[in-house]
């Protein structure tokens, strides 16, 4: 009988540039002899010759070689007696056939080989995936794309499926073949995915999608949601098993269930992995996740930090970039370890009580050709338009968050982490860029929305689906929001009309305290309005405190550095920023290094300066930040109404001259309320009487100024109490002595 595949189809097919392979490879029905049949059909280059084994009997039929290249064709009927509709096979009838039947072949070296045929294999997606795809709410997506261990017929392979909507021809190019992408071209489907089992691949091959794109241009693409990657500059994807690893965290995620934001303490470690500490012989001194994972634990539970919050570890090209320049958005980055490994991280952090928080950045992405930009030959994850799709500051694309498939990968992505890595929050970085379509961009420069505003609307309904998935999914754990613009409800319920975030990271607040401690203390009697500032809107938002990474590069300098004064003063001004923080309403974060007072600005490549713990004032520093997050930790009037006013009380903010505040810290319940008081200036401040709510003896519970902490030791200790004398329209008062350039706190025992 002769072939029904033409000559040029076949030659397309030996060359890698059919549009279709499975139109003409796997199992087709054809008209034998009057009677319906199936052609398989096989493109297997290293074959010397193939059969068709019967899986019923194991009877054996010849496939013939129709092309020299390796095409190969055989009749094959699965059940006799049983035609096969001539109309075209279902998938129903696919599967049928896929399991009558398995190809065998022997290769150039005499070796038989016997595997199911990839194009008879069923696809991994149902209707119903397709279905929710297209409708950008498949929040499962990453168990349908991508590199799927699967088994067929009893044959472990892999199925790999990828969104190309616009691309001609893809194949699957790896070290299952050598990275000859002609044997294994994927299937195509009307929901734009193209898809090919290959039996054999295994965890830790290498791989591309080799695609052919809408101009006629073949480009190797990293996976999408590839579950691994090489060490970067290498840049293929990598087989990964998801399921090897074994939790034991499950008193934390329980627990974590019942776990309220809004009430609890939370001390976040901002860490950049990279540099955090390193590791000799390793490449760039990247130490593993798992020496990280038991290392940052002990010490988190040492620093009484409650949470870290890792800068970006999905895989990214440029090292330089910390992770904001994201490839591989389903990847933990290889420079630590495997995925496995990464699990064990969170687990020990779980198992030590330290949760963990990673940076997001669905925001924008690089150029990098492996990467999302121009996917298919056509602008598929980013904008057409450079006004919409391009960043100006950052030479990076702007994700198209209008279209769903692209607004489906962001969120699935969010939620693989939550799911697979069992993260404890998200970071979403550069929220204000996404919101606003003229983000730095100056008239002309962008395209309004379609009511000729300059709201992102797209990026608006991303943001908000995203919080809603996140929250409904994963009760406990935390979105927190870096949007440094007057954007309101950003921390607010969506149904309220909020974006849905947990938290927002208060960088007014930031900006005015930094602000305020750069001037010298004979100067801040004339800007105390930028600390009590920030309590006329501390309630608007679920603040979060950050003092971050961007407060120390990019010409800054360590936090230390930026306070005035000689050596003394700089320490005191410092353990004074710090427990003024500590303190003010909202949750805290502190980027590493800053608890040791580092001298010179934060370099991934170096790290922090820990060889500066060998000198007490550095040592000082470090047990003041451990003994305020555990002050924190222990008195709920600290933490429990942080984003309410009821949780807060200035007693005494009037007193610009003296460069003084007084505040009360109060909990919704009978806890005992908290007395701050804050000098900033240089000069002790004998008998100053502090009106308080409630007379009784007023323990200090922490002085910044204490000798631990390498100050000049004037403190209150043990505490004070009331001398029945009326102040600041209170009904007592207890007169202190306020320390230089310090904070003591006070808490009512009795």
């Amino acid at each position: 009988m002769q072939t029904q595949v033409s000559l040029s189809s076949i030659g397309h097919l030996i060359n890698g540039t059919h549009e279709n392979p499975s139109s003409v490879l796997g199992p087709h029905p054809v008209d034998y002899r009057g009677q319906s049949a199936i052609a398989v059909r096989s493109f297997l280059p290293e074959a010397q010759a193939a059969w068709i084994v019967d899986s019923a009997n194991g009877s054996r039929r010849p496939m013939r070689r129709l092309h020299p290249g390796g095409f190969f064709e055989a009749i094959y009927s699965p059940s006799a007696g049983q035609p096969v509709d001539a109309a075209g096979l279902s998938r129903e009838d696919k599967v049928k056939s896929s399991s009558s039947y398995r190809i065998q072949m022997s290769n150039q070296s005499g070796e038989m080989i016997e595997m199911p045929d990839p194009y008879a294999a069923p696809s991994i997606l149902t209707d119903f995936d397709r279905y929710l795809i297209g409708e950008g709410r498949h929040h499962q997506l990453y168990e349908r794309l991508g590199a799927q261990l699967r088994t067929i017929d009893g044959t472990k392979g892999v199925n790999f499926a990828v969104w190309a909507p616009n691309a001609r021809s893809v194949q699957l190019v790896g070290d299952f073949n050598g990275w000859d992408g002609r044997s294994h071209a994927a299937r195509g489907s009307d929901a734009g995915i193209w898809e090919m089992f290959v039996p054999g691949a295994k965890v830790g091959d290498r791989y591309k999608f080799r695609i052919l794109d809408a101009h006629g241009q073949w480009t190797d693409k990293a996976d999408p949601c590839g579950f691994a990657a090489e060490l970067p500059p290498l840049t293929a994807s990598v087989v990964a098993d998801l399921k090897l690893h074994s939790w034991s965290d499950d008193e934390w995620m329980s627990n974590r269930r019942d776990w309220n934001p809004m009430h609890e303490a939370m001390n976040v470690y901002e860490v950049h992995l990279g540099s955090w500490q390193k590791a000799a012989g390793r490449t760039h001194g990247w130490m593993d996740y798992r020496s990280l994972a038991k290392r940052l634990a002990d010490y988190c539970h040492r620093m009484n930090f409650t949470h870290v919050e890792l800068m970006p570890i999905n895989e990214h090209p440029f090292t330089g970039s910390w992770g904001y320049q994201a490839v591989g958005y389903f990847a933990p980055t290889s420079r630590h370890g495997s995925p496995e490994d990464f699990m064990f991280f969170v687990d020990h952090m779980h198992q030590n009580g330290i949760g963990v928080i990673v940076d997001w950045v669905p925001a924008h992405f690089p150029k990098d050709a492996h990467g999302l930009a121009k996917f298919d030959g056509t602008p598929l994850y980013e904008h057409a338009d450079v006004r919409q799709g391009e960043h100006p500051d950052w030479g990076t694309l702007i994700p198209n968050y209008a279209r769903n498939e692209v607004r489906n990968f962001f969120v699935a992505n969010a939620l693989f982490w939550l799911d697979k890595y069992h993260i404890d929050g998200l970071r979403v970085d550069a929220v204000a860029s996404m919101l606003y379509l003229d983000y730095s961009r100056e008239d002309g420069e962008w395209v309004p929305n379609e009511y000729g505003g300059r709201e992102n609307l797209g990026a608006i309904d991303f943001l908000r689906e995203f919080n809603v998935a996140v929250h409904e999914k994963f009760p406990g754990v935390v979105t927190a929001a870096e949007e440094s613009t007057a954007w309101p409800g950003v921390s607010r319920p969506v149904h309220e009309g909020g974006l849905g975030f947990t938290y927002k990271w208060n960088m007014g607040w930031m900006n005015d305290s930094l602000r305020y401690f750069h001037n010298e203390p004979i100067h801040r009697q004339f800007h105390q309005n930028e600390l009590t500032f920030s309590l006329i809107y501390a309630f608007t938002e679920n603040f979060m405190l950050p003092l971050s990474h961007d407060e120390v590069v990019h010409g800054k300098g360590s936090l230390l550095s930026q306070m005035p004064g000689d050596m003394w003063q700089k320490f005191a001004n410092l353990r004074l920023l710090y427990s003024y923080m500590w303190t003010h309403p909202g949750k805290n974060l502190l980027f590493m290094g800053g608890e040791l007072a580092m001298w010179n600005e934060w370099n991934a490549d170096d790290g922090p300066q820990w060889e500066l713990l060998d000198f007490e004032t550095h040592r000082g520093i470090q047990q003041c930040v451990s003994d305020l997050n555990q002050v924190v930790i222990e008195n709920k009037a600290l933490h429990d109404l942080d984003f309410s006013g009821d949780g807060f009380e200035w007693v005494d903010c009037m007193n610009g001259q003296d460069s003084v505040l007084v505040y009360l810290r109060k909990a919704s319940d009978d806890s005992p309320p908290i007395l701050v008081c804050c000098n900033f200036t240089p000069v002790v401040r004998q008998l100053y009487r502090v009106g308080v709510p409630k007379a009784g003896y007023w323990k200090e519970i922490f002085n910044s100024d204490s000798k631990a902490y390498g100050g000049s030791d004037v403190t209150n200790s043990p505490g004070l109490a009331t001398i029945g004398v009326g102040q600041h329209d209170r009904p007592d008062s207890i007169e202190i002595t306020m320390p230089p350039l310090g904070v003591s706190i006070f808490r009512l025992e009795s």
